[in-house]
């Protein structure tokens, strides 16, 4: 059949991460458990944020959009993966699947911008600790907020627009378990190399250009931790910015990995595991990170704690 003869694709059908019955019975329970704690663990940070006042600081603004933009990149995701777990037929819209790539660009895109901004947070913080309060005023930490929302929407409308303006025709099976700009490539009935160039493009601009950021930022933190003459001094300005950079690291490392090679016409096993990470296990990572290793987010808890306890006895 020609193609002029084909008609367009109205679903997507995923292949998903498993075909055997057990595994995806397994991996059903286990990614229920990673959403549950992904939900509680940064709907904690928020309302810890929101309700503490010792929390209302720029380092903390920043991480409760960080939260936020975590709580909707696995919801954007996990929920249907959840629900195919459980069918046989693992079918997604057109314009659902449209969807999905919208919301997942732009949270995750606005994560990557959130980041860097953290990143210079923390060096105004330990590098120029006498003017940070000058610097990283209120209206500074709203603008830097607005600006990395609007650059991960520009990146969404780009990518997204890009990915669907080229034709899907007959096949509709992505071996992938969302959906993906590189994985929904591998389907298009027409030449991607306009496309790819595109989403590379957007690449260099939400990833390798933030990431650039982050390590200028750490090289100065660095620099400066070394030459403090106290101790406790550097151990603080470490322990600041240790939860930070392992974010840092767990989140760009994989989707660099997948964002800024060239696409290949298959989608391997490797790939599918690597998208896991930074769209599954990341966020869930995330609120633990942070909260583990911060003392003002675990004093916040229990202050918090002993508040509802105290009020129950009442």
């Amino acid at each position: 059949m020609g193609e002029e003869n084909q008609t367009f694709v109205a679903e997507f059908i995923f292949l998903g991460l498993s075909r055997d019955l057990q595994t995806q019975i397994l991996l059903f329970i286990l990614f229920l458990i990673i959403y549950l704690l992904t939900v509680l663990g940064n709907l904690l940070i928020i309302i810890l944020i929101f309700v503490d006042s010792r929390l209302h600081t720029p380092m903390y603004f920043f991480l409760r959009n960080l939260s936020f933009t975590d709580l909707c990149f696995s919801t954007s995701i996990v929920p249907q993966v959840l629900i195919h777990f459980l069918v046989n037929r693992k079918t997604i819209s057109f314009f659902g699947c449209m969807t999905q790539i919208i919301v997942f660009l732009l949270v995750g895109c606005t994560e990557c911008a959130l980041l860097a901004v953290m990143s210079y947070d923390r060096y105004v913080a330990v590098c120029k600790p006498l003017h940070y309060s000058t610097i990283m005023t209120e209206q500074v930490c709203l603008q830097l907020a607005i600006a990395s929302w609007a650059s991960g929407a520009l990146v969404s409308v780009v990518d997204t627009s890009f990915t669907f303006q080229l034709p899907y025709r007959g096949q509709n099976i992505i071996n992938h378990y969302f959906c993906e700009p590189p994985a929904l490539l591998k389907l298009a009935s027409a030449d991607t190399y306009s496309t790819e160039m595109a989403i590379f493009a957007m690449g260099v601009v939400i990833l390798l250009a933030p990431i650039s950021l982050i390590l200028v930022s750490y090289w100065n933190i660095i620099s400066t931790v070394i030459q403090m003459q106290s101790g406790e001094g550097r151990l603080k300005a470490f322990s600041t910015c240790g939860s930070h950079l392992i974010v840092v690291v767990l989140f760009y490392g994989s989707a660099i990995f997948t964002y800024m090679r060239p696409n290949s016409k298959t989608t391997t096993e490797r790939d599918k595991m690597i998208s896991v990470f930074y769209a599954v296990i990341t966020p869930m990572l995330n609120p633990i990170i942070y909260s583990l290793r911060n003392k003002d987010v675990k004093g916040a808890l229990r202050k918090l704690t002993v508040r509802k306890s105290f009020s129950q006895r009442q």
